[in-house]
């Protein structure tokens, strides 16, 4: 294990110390750390899927509300 030094305001360190008093401190940081990790991840394939999306969006050609209406009602009885 190592070990990792952050800087935070007084009154947040302060917040954690009496909320998690008693608690393993160091396995809450490594779990917020670890979600922190996850959630980034996560954003990432997020922005890189609207990424793709509009990217193909730039190569099909635009549709009318017409035919959006047209294909909706196509094959229904």
């Amino acid at each position: 294990m190592t070990t990792v030094s952050f800087s935070v305001p007084e009154e947040i360190k302060n917040a954690f110390n009496e909320i998690f008093f008693g608690k393993d401190q160091n396995a809450i940081i490594s779990h917020l750390m670890t979600q922190a990790i996850e959630e980034e991840k996560n954003r990432r394939k997020r922005v890189q899927a609207i990424d793709a999306l509009l990217a193909l969006r730039q190569s099909i050609p635009p549709v009318t509300t017409q035919e959006i209406m047209t294909a909706r009602c196509e094959d229904r009885p």
